[in-house]
């Protein structure tokens, strides 16, 4: 993600992760937040709807950041989720990607 999400953002997003989640059940996301700087009121309206409407349909989620409130919103996510949440470094990209792929 970059720059600040949008709700016509979520027009797109959101038919393509429910066709992926029909196509192969819980998905393992990555979720790299360079330049991501949020999200406009109406989007993070979306989010909310679309973190109820599929709270356990991620098993795993990754989050990449560099900044200490990309660390903290690994933490804040959890209760909104069912997924395994982990926060990495940029720097260790590869061991996110590796923990996904995982068993």
């Amino acid at each position: 993600m970059s720059g600040k999400l949008a709700h016509e953002d979520y027009l797109h997003f959101v038919p393509e992760f429910e066709r992926l989640i029909k196509q192969h059940g819980k998905l393992r996301v990555l979720f790299d937040m360079t330049d991501f700087h949020g999200w406009e009121a109406g989007a993070l309206w979306d989010d909310i709807k679309v973190d109820l409407k599929h709270f356990s349909d991620i098993e795993r989620l990754a989050m990449i950041g560099g900044k200490e409130w990309e660390k903290q919103m690994s933490l804040f996510c959890r209760p909104f989720t069912t997924a395994e949440i982990r926060y990495f470094d940029h720097a260790k990209t590869a061991e996110a990607q590796a923990w996904l792929e995982g068993d």
